[in-house]
């Protein structure tokens, strides 16, 4: 079932975020050399933010895979990057990188409390490291979400990658030569759960997120990027995953979950079909045993 239109009133802050981007590079492109690095750690960025829409929350979780009942009363971790990404977009505007060409490749959680649904939410973010080696550059922010009765229930590291002019970045996942160095879902490991993706996933997350990256939803612009069609969002894969434990490992509890880290490895594109593989406390995505991994993780409870 394709998700409401009405959610994108609901991405004013991302939409902000975008407009932002757009500027900073045509700043970028204006001035024609970049900005010297940023000191780090970053400055602190802080908002505050009314509670989520309860539609929008029930919506989300139906649409990767959750039980609505099972956060009754409660605002899901992973539903972090649709109040976050604008605070989270703001922190990068120092660093002298195109952030059109910024992508998310993995991030790490801390649950500490649960989020209530009805509270407002206290956001603060900053950069917090960059990892430039000349091909690539790593950027890692740290965005903290707290309410009004618990402080700190929420710790989320985002690691986003930018390519840098001669570095190469393995984007499709068609051929045999490039997956042969991608991570793969062990041959003995368990599947969890299977899904199905249609060729509109990316816009459905979309309309829930307010990550309207056009690589997620619209065909040419993928291609353009060097994709062979639309891909999945991580996060999409991540939230999909991460209900996939709550149901088979966790017992329907949301709030085992103390600990998760991933990386987005390959990308997911659409339509497809993908499973959820665990092995011990390690998480894998793919389409089948042996296969190239779209995600790889990990996790504590």
């Amino acid at each position: 079932m394709s998700v409401s239109n009405r959610h994108i009133l609901a991405q004013g802050a991302a939409f902000s975020a975008l407009g932002r981007v757009a500027w900073a590079t045509l700043e970028q492109q204006l001035r024609g050399k970049s900005k010297e690095a940023p000191t780090l750690p970053g400055p602190t960025l802080e908002v505050s933010l009314p509670p989520r829409a309860p539609a929008l929350v029930r919506d989300y979780i139906v649409h990767v895979g959750g039980d609505p009942a099972a956060y009754r009363g409660s605002v899901p971790a992973h539903l972090f990057p649709q109040w976050t990404f604008g605070l989270a977009s703001q922190a990068l505007e120092g660093v002298p990188y195109p952030l059109t060409r910024v992508l998310n490749v993995g991030c790490e959680l801390e649950q500490r409390a649960q989020l209530p649904a009805d509270e407002a939410l206290l956001v603060r973010a900053h950069l917090a490291s960059i990892d430039d080696d000349g091909r690539r550059a790593v950027l890692r922010t740290r965005v903290v979400t707290s309410t009004n009765s618990v402080k700190d229930a929420l710790i989320a590291d985002i690691i986003a990658m930018v390519p840098l002019k001669g570095g190469r970045t393995k984007r499709t996942g068609g051929s045999r030569d490039k997956d042969k160095d991608c991570a793969r879902v062990p041959e003995d490991a368990h599947e969890l759960a299977r899904f199905k993706l249609g060729a509109n996933a990316g816009l459905d997350f979309a309309k829930l997120t307010g990550d309207f990256n056009p690589i997620h939803w619209v065909r040419p612009a993928a291609r353009a990027a060097g994709f062979p069609s639309v891909i999945l969002h991580g996060f999409a894969t991540m939230a999909r995953t991460l209900e996939a434990l709550n149901h088979g490992v966790f017992g329907g509890d949301v709030m085992r979950l103390k600990k998760w880290q991933c990386r987005f490895t390959k990308p997911l594109v659409l339509p497809a079909q993908a499973a959820v593989y665990t092995q011990g406390q390690q998480v894998f995505v793919g389409g089948a045993l042996g296969a190239p991994a779209y995600l790889v993780g990990s996790y504590e409870i």
